[in-house]
């Protein structure tokens, strides 16, 4: 019998997630049409041994009860959320839900950070963590970054014959290895001696929030004080694997995930993919409109049959697309109108946003350098050391309204604003 375990953080993290995050957790914001965890749900659940998904976190119950219910029912599985008392770090969640982890004593247990979206592998990691030696506590998925980017990842020395971890940085100040932490792991449940060491050692050191720095002594941070003490122990353990994966860090990541899970879904689930080709009038009745793959459509949106859409869209329930809208390279959320004549490029149009006609929502992409092998997502910060905006995907939060005839680029839209003017490169507060 096996066990997932889904950590999501807190709403006090995502913060670079920011408008897409203020009305909805980051772990439930859509990406091909489904929240960013049911894509590491639905690759949990091909496992046939996998009995129950513990999802943890620090997000009041009451955000997350509603997509645990649904998905409970969507799935023969047991999905639970297990709220943090406090924010505990990326494993003291772990440690201190330990018993409801290994209730059933699961041969072993899955670990997957919330904010990664990948090709899951999980059968083949299960696979290498039971081949390795009786003493591995820990199967890291691994995989390759570019030289410059790697440090800003926890990066990996290891044996490319047996796997064993010889050295692991969480974040190194300096380069130590193209291969980086994927956030997903198989973990023996004798991992959590160790994880009792960590808390117990800082029992003793500290006295409740007496740390200085306003953390609870039960928060340990699973890389820095797990991972790096069991490197070069025989205890730690890599796979990599050359398929896709990337963070979801800020919102620009959104639009790269989008593209690579349409991409998977031709394997994985072609159903969900509208049917590409040319649309040549209202009464053509194998397409709703033009459509360049890969492109979702949820059944209660509607789509007027001029409408073009694609590359790379996903269009979400409720949405209400207008003759003659072009749209690429971009998310439409739940109940947004798009009214005539539009284009939208590279952007994410938040839910029950109106797009006046003739408008043009544009952002820049910002996909990793297509020149540099095993190139990463970057993720600037918001702002340039001149102060000024960094181009990015444009972004309209929740309830926004953009009038007839306007051009919006580069700029991000906080939730309920009406616009009375085109924007370049602004943050519209």
């Amino acid at each position: 019998m096996l066990k997932a375990v889904i950590l999501v953080g807190g709403p006090q993290k995502g913060t670079r997630f920011r408008p897409l995050s203020l009305d909805m957790p980051k772990p439930l914001f859509p990406i091909a049409g489904r929240p960013i965890i049911q894509h590491h749900i639905e690759a949990c659940v091909q496992l046939p041994n996998l009995k129950e998904i513990l999802i943890i976190g620090y997000y009041p119950q009451a955000e997350m009860d509603n997509f645990v219910v649904s998905l409970q029912n969507l799935y023969s599985i047991n999905i639970r959320y297990l709220q943090e008392f406090t924010s505990l770090g990326t494993a003291g969640g772990m440690y201190h839900f330990r018993d409801q982890i290994r209730a059933g004593n699961p041969k072993a247990f899955f670990v997957l950070n919330g904010d990664v979206c990948a090709d899951f592998p999980l059968r083949d990691l299960y696979e290498f963590h039971n081949q390795r030696p009786a003493s591995a506590l820990v199967t890291i998925m691994s995989t390759e970054a570019a030289r410059e980017q790697a440090i800003h990842y926890g990066c990996l020395v290891f044996d490319r014959v047996s796997g064993a971890v010889s050295h692991y940085v969480e974040k190194p100040s300096s380069y130590v290895s193209t291969f980086i932490n994927c956030g997903v792991y198989v973990c023996s449940l004798h991992i959590f001696a160790k994880l009792a060491e960590v808390f117990h050692s800082k029992v003793q050191e500290f006295s409740g929030y007496a740390n200085g720095k306003g953390k609870d002594q039960g928060h340990i941070r699973w890389e820095q004080e797990v991972l790096t003490p069991l490197a070069n122990t025989n205890q730690l353990y890599a796979m990599p694997v050359p398929s896709w994966w990337s963070q979801i860090k800020a919102a620009g990541s959104a639009i790269y995930a989008n593209r690579h899970y349409l991409e998977l879904y031709k394997k994985t689930h072609p159903e969900r993919l509208a049917n590409a080709g040319v649309k040549h009038g209202e009464d053509d009745g194998n397409l709703i409109c033009t459509i360049f793959p890969d492109v979702y459509i949820h059944p209660s949106a509607t789509v007027h049959h001029t409408a073009v859409l694609g590359p790379n869209v996903s269009i979400g329930a409720g949405v209400s697309i207008s003759a003659g809208v072009r749209i690429r390279e971009s998310i439409v959320l739940e109940n947004a109108l798009i009214k005539e004549h539009t284009l939208i490029l590279h952007s994410i149009v938040g839910r029950c946003s109106v797009v006046g006609q003739w408008s043009r929502i544009e952002g820049t992409p910002s996909d990793p350098d297509p020149n540099k092998p095993f190139a990463k997502m970057e993720n600037p910060p918001l702002f340039n050391k001149e102060g000024k905006l960094n181009p990015s995907i444009t972004i309209l939060g929740c309830f926004v309204q953009v009038p007839s005839e306007k051009i919006l680029l580069n700029s991000i839209v906080l939730p309920h604003k009406e616009l009375a003017r085109s924007f370049k490169n602004e943050i519209i507060l």
